[in-house]
């Protein structure tokens, strides 16, 4: 019934725009009536019976980094690619690595327990029991470590919750943490919990996330069994991604490397996830506090917060190894424009099996690129050169991905036009994040993809979703263009917009394809066929899209960039921060004489001492107007640029400079010194979140500072991000005057 009643919402969406004549940007109306109809022979060629043939193959067995099953579906790749007449090469790096030697968790004292730390094969997963192949339970990047301590439940281990921990007297120092999966990148968990402190941290998924409170367990339905376990990175990204070693160079064999110890994106405390079967006993075993209304689990017992009288021993020790990565290079070269560049990616390892993350993701990309073979072959030939790229090492840290990105960079900044990523790919709704320049253009891909469960666009189809799931329903009604997100982390985009400024898209399906399977060794075939996409259409749309996406770029006789967009898309996040401000300053203020009042009660009561009050610092008024100011020169800037390039009859002579101008504007965002203390991070309007890790932080200098009540450093980072602003609206100035 709701999938129907978003259907009629979508189509009520369609029935308003009918009638309207499709435009296509970049392109002359003879030219654009020639891509459509190369579109729908595009479409014609791509088979769901492919997809389903490439993520049973892909995942057949476990293929993490450096292993037999990595090497396999690399070689796989690489023949597929070169059977549908594309150049191809293996590009290999070397890269750190390290997987389990000892794992270790056991209880003792006033309650005993020993951790099973496995998960068991299951007769309907036919490959869920290769065991001898299987990367055990794990989180990559724990140090090594031997610690007994007794237990704290830190809620999901974020900022805030130290900040409640705080208010209830308890302090982790000298103790190990238990967090549940969720409401951030798991590697903020362990971040925060040694900044606080701790001997050791521990993370496992509640029942109430992603396990039995929220439907059946698996292999009876999709959600998180009870022995289920998420591995991963906990790799400190937000400082850098790649190989730890080599920050900002390329791991080949003959790069200078950091000696361990010297990389500071590597924690210093062990980290282990576990079931909610191991964890059950640990939290059950606690005392102290009952924990509060947004802590509590779906396990049988009442949370508290710890500690209690049990200690928990925590022993953990790595093979730290150097690994090969291979990354797969795909070139079809451009017929008019070989030098300018369309890059496409996904990655192909992964924790276990991987046929949701990531291989759904890559057999869509593959039958995208052999739709383009198969096209070729009807005569047709992108201008631009299209280049397909299968990503190993994206698990651990975006290592294949960030290692190729610096290794190329000063080339890639001369010809990528645009990089197009994807992961896993599930049934549902359209999700894109990007390059804000590039947001109506997304839009016109999204109006001409049809969703196949409801027969509308997937365009149509997200803003039905979002008007259903949105709070401002007018508002939503009236909306007809869907807004991307903003790129933070998490998925091989992040070394090219972030690092080397490249506009980037992200693009993906999901949202009724819901499961525990994430990163444990359930994540087959198997579950995905029966859960994920069983008629793997949605494998088919994604590659439509993306497909589209890349073509377009292509074939665009001027590209479809428009500053106009970005311009009112950055000069919102400066609005958000300044009622973000304002908002901050009446709390604190608020807070302080909360705080005054009860003081001055208490003041006539001699048996209390009273301390000073512990009032929090005042929020000063910064000075935006030189942000706002270089907002309005860049909104000024881009709307004289938009007017000159839409001017019909720009000279062939001038459409190579004028394009080459546009796909490197992106460059312009970077500051030279990167972001405070990570300045690998070099765009000023999107990076990761310091404390989110995969979410995005917009204006993160600016946003940050304000967050972590450094008022100083926040007024610098306003002069910063107007500087770079500044900078930016001179440029497109500078392309407005290429244009006769």
């Amino acid at each position: 019934m709701r999938r129907y009643a978003l259907s009629l919402l979508a189509l009520a969406c369609t029935l308003a725009s009918s009638g309207q004549t499709r435009t296509l940007s970049g392109f002359s109306e003879a030219a654009a009536r020639t891509q459509f109809a190369l579109e729908e022979k595009f479409d014609s060629y791509l088979k769901a019976s492919n997809v389903d043939h490439h993520i049973k193959e892909m995942s057949a067995r476990p293929h993490h980094v450096g292993s037999p099953g990595g090497q396999a579906v690399a070689d796989y790749i690489l023949n597929q690619f070169k059977s549908w007449g594309y150049q191809v090469e293996m590009e290999t790096f070397y890269v750190l690595f390290p997987t389990p030697k000892e794992r270790l968790l056991e209880m003792s004292g006033a309650a005993t327990y020993k951790a099973l730390l496995k998960e068991p094969a299951l007769k309907e997963d036919a490959t869920s029991g290769q065991f001898s192949e299987q990367l055990p339970t794990y989180n990559c990047w724990s140090a090594d470590g031997d610690v007994t301590a007794s237990l704290v439940y830190v809620n999901y281990g974020l900022p805030e919750d130290y900040d409640m921990l705080d208010r209830m007297g308890i302090d982790v120092k000298g103790k190990i943490v238990i967090a549940k999966y969720g409401r951030s990148w798991r590697g903020i968990k362990p971040k925060v919990a040694q900044e606080h402190g701790a001997l050791g941290c521990i993370i496992y998924s509640d029942p109430m996330d992603d396990g039995y409170f929220q439907g059946d367990v698996y292999p009876k339905g999709a959600f998180k069994n009870e022995y289920g376990v998420q591995r991963g990175s906990v790799m400190d990204m937000p400082i850098y991604p790649g190989d730890p070693l080599t920050p900002g160079t390329g791991a080949t064999k003959e790069a200078v490397r950091l000696d361990r110890k010297d990389a500071t994106n590597l924690l210093h405390i062990p980290v282990l996830p576990i079931s909610y079967h191991d964890a059950e006993p640990l939290l059950r075993a606690l005392e102290g506090p009952v924990a509060p209304d947004g802590w509590r689990g779906a396990l049988p017992f009442t949370y508290h917060v710890g500690p209690g009288k049990a200690q928990v021993h925590l022993k953990l020790s790595f093979n730290w190894d150097m690994k090969p990565l291979h990354d797969i290079i795909a070139r079809m070269p451009g017929s008019e424009l070989p030098d300018e560049w369309i890059i496409r990616g996904n990655h192909h390892d992964a924790w276990v099996n991987g046929a949701g993350d990531p291989i759904s993701g890559q057999a869509a990309m593959l039958e995208e690129a052999r739709a383009f073979s198969e096209l070729a072959r009807t005569g047709w030939k992108p201008k631009r050169t299209l280049i397909y790229c299968a990503w190993d090492g994206e698990e651990p840290g975006l290592m294949g991905s960030t290692e190729w990105a610096e290794t190329h960079e000063a080339e890639l900044q001369q010809k990528a036009v645009a990089y197009i990523n994807s992961d896993g790919n599930g049934r549902g709704f359209l999700g894109a994040e990007g390059s804000h320049a590039l947001e109506p253009f997304i839009n016109e891909v999204a109006r001409d993809v049809i969703d196949p469960e409801t027969g509308i666009s997937v365009l149509n189809r997200r803003l039905a979703v979002d008007l259903v799931n949105g709070k401002n329903k007018k508002e939503l009604l009236a909306k007809k263009t869907l807004s991307i997100g903003a790129l933070g982390s998490g998925s091989d985009f992040s070394p090219f917009i972030q690092h080397i400024g490249i506009p980037s898209f992200n693009l993906g399906y999901g949202g009724e394809d819901p499961g525990g399977e994430y990163h444990s060794i359930y994540d087959s075939y198997d579950d995905y066929r029966r859960f994920k996409d069983p008629s793997f259409i949605y494998g088919v749309t994604l590659a439509q899209t993306a497909g589209r996406t890349a073509m377009r770029l292509a074939d665009a006789e001027l590209l479809p960039f428009d500053f106009t967009s970005l311009s009112r898309t950055i000069s919102g996040y400066a609005t958000e921060l300044m009622a973000f401000t304002d908002q901050l300053r009446d709390v604190t203020a608020l807070e302080n004489q909360v705080i005054r009042e009860k003081y001055y009660a208490l003041a006539g009561d001699p048996t209390v001492r009273l301390l000073a009050p512990p009032a929090r610092q005042e929020v000063p008024y910064l000075n935006f107007s030189d942000l706002q100011n270089t907002l309005l020169s860049l909104q000024q800037s881009a709307a004289r640029l938009s007017a000159a390039l839409a001017k019909p009859g720009l000279a062939a002579g001038r459409q190579l400079q004028v394009n080459q101008a546009l796909y490197r504007a992106e460059q312009q965002l970077l500051t030279r010194q990167g972001l405070l203390r990570r300045g690998w991070y070099r765009h000023s309007i999107y990076a990761p979140g310091f404390y989110t890790g995969y979410g995005v932080k917009t204006l993160p200098g600016i946003r940050e500072a304000i967050e972590q009540r450094n008022w100083k450093e926040a007024q610098e980072q306003i002069e910063v991000a107007a500087g770079v602003i500044r900078q930016f609206a001179a440029y497109l100035d500078s392309v407005t005057q290429l244009v006769p």
